[in-house]
């Protein structure tokens, strides 16, 4: 099984790359909060991997962060969710985001990614609120830890663009780029710096 990819990406598009590692190119799916985490094409990337095997087909999962991999796997592990939409609910929830909302058993947050009904919702608060990882809440998107009022400002902000008609994957590299370049401001500032950058 692969476990490990380290190579140069060959094609980037959401949701997919294409590595290319000691002469061959693997095929492999992320979730948008491990794309828009990496280089452009010809860039040298490492990935931890979930090799995903069926009678039919050998895929390939990968993500950046230790986090992001734990919660595809407990996802999968749940009846009736495949890799697909585990990749689904990683790509419409950034993890410390989804551990909070699993957590609270806030299934109409849930219910907002895409392909994530009510009764899906709902099986996954039941069966991740108690086995959720080892990780804060307040986990930021590199594993690091977060204060609370930074995640109450990337909410309210995230809120603000996505009622602005911005898709919400978009949104959350704008707002994340726009912390990280205004640490301590508050919500007025970093929403225009936000804005200036899904303006580039």
């Amino acid at each position: 099984m692969i476990a490990h990819l380290r190579g140069r990406i060959l094609e980037k598009r959401p949701n997919r790359l294409v590595i290319e590692a000691g002469g061959v190119g693997y095929d492999v799916t992320v979730p948008l909060s491990t794309f828009y985490g990496l280089g452009e094409p010809g860039q040298e990337i490492a990935l931890r991997i979930h090799t995903h095997v069926r009678e039919d087909a050998l895929s390939l999962f990968g993500f950046v962060t230790r986090l992001e991999q734990d919660l595809f796997e407990r996802l999968i592990g749940i009846s009736g969710i495949g890799p697909k939409l585990a990749i689904a609910v990683l790509s419409g929830l950034e993890p410390p985001l989804l551990i909070r909302a699993i957590g609270q058993g806030d299934v109409a947050r849930l219910t907002s990614i895409p392909g994530v009904g009510k009764k899906t919702a709902e099986r996954i608060v039941l069966e991740l609120k108690d086995r959720l990882p080892g990780v804060p809440a307040g986990a930021g998107p590199d594993g690091g830890t977060a204060e609370a009022p930074v995640l109450l400002l990337r909410d309210d902000l995230l809120s603000a663009l996505i009622n602005l008609g911005y898709h919400r994957p978009l949104a959350e590299k704008a707002v994340d780029t726009a912390i990280r370049s205004l640490p301590g401001g508050d919500f007025e500032r970093t929403l225009k710096q936000a804005l200036r950058e899904l303006a580039r």
